[in-house]
C-alpha cells in the first residue's frame, strides 16, 4: 500500500486504504466463487440435506459390532485382551452412553 501511493493528504489515504480493502474483498470473493461449492446457491445445500448425517449412538453400535467381529477371528490370547481392553473402555464411558450399550457389557 505504501508504494502505491506518496500523498499526505489524510482524506486522500483514508480513500486509498478504502480502495485497496474493496480491491482485496473482490478478489477474495472471487477465489471463492471459483473454488467453493458453497456458492453454487442453494445446490450445495440441497445436495447436503440429502446425505443424512450418522447418528452416533449409530455409529457406535457399528463400531461395537466390527470389534465383535474382529475379535470373534483372532486367536483366544488376542480375543480376550480386545475384551479387557473394550470392557475398560466401556467402564470409562458415562452412564448415558452406556444405556445404549446393555447387550455389550463383557461380564466376567
Amino acid at each position: 500500500m505504501s508504494q502505491e501511493t506518496q500523498t499526505r493528504n489524510y482524506q486522500a489515504l483514508i480513500c486509498h486504504t478504502t480502495i485497496v480493502f474493496t480491491r482485496y474483498i473482490l478478489l477474495s470473493w472471487q477465489q471463492r466463487c471459483a473454488n467453493d461449492e458453497r456458492t453454487l446457491g442453494g445446490l450445495f445445500y440441497e445436495l447436503a440435506d440429502q446425505i443424512k448425517e450418522l447418528d452416533w449412538s449409530v455409529a457406535l453400535l457399528e463400531l461395537m459390532d466390527i470389534l465383535q467381529a474382529v475379535s470373534e477371528k483372532a486367536s483366544h490370547k488376542l480375543q480376550d485382551f480386545i475384551e479387557s481392553q473394550l470392557q475398560l473402555w466401556i467402564d470409562t464411558l458415562p452412564n448415558y452412553i452406556k444405556a445404549y450399550l446393555p447387550n455389550l457389557v463383557c461380564e466376567t
